[in-house]
């Protein structure tokens, strides 16, 4: 009876880590709010990055606040590879990152051991 018990176990954490790895998940976007002629966005750090996604519009002055709510280590720094951005979110509650507008691309992100991962779109 014990054997049936650890075989059953062990398949559902090997379904599981499956499913984490290379299950398909939804990926959650949300545009940014435009006041006096400049967009934020605001992701909250807390076991992940919510919303992953954040869409900008094209040629309006963008910031991007990371409001670090969880102290995980991995999630401590967030790093835009192509901006040549890494910041340590720990220093203060909301880290405010500028994102340049001026053209139509995607801004891709991560933690700092490149283990969660995000995007900005400017459109």
């Amino acid at each position: 009876m014990l054997r049936i018990a650890v075989i059953i176990v062990a398949l559902l954490l090997i379904s599981f880590i499956i499913w984490w790895f290379f299950g398909k998940h939804t990926e959650v976007a949300a545009n940014s709010a435009i006041v006096n002629d400049e967009q934020t966005a605001t992701i909250v750090v807390n076991g992940g990055y919510s919303p992953s996604t954040v869409i900008l519009k094209k040629g309006i002055p963008a910031q991007v606040n990371f409001d670090m709510r969880d102290s995980t280590a991995c999630l401590s720094h967030v790093v835009f590879e192509q901006l040549g951005v890494n910041k340590d979110l720990t220093k203060q509650k909301i880290t405010t990152i500028s994102i340049p507008t001026n053209k139509a691309q995607t801004f891709n992100f991560a933690c700092g051991m490149d283990m969660f991962h995000g995007k900005v779109i400017v459109k």
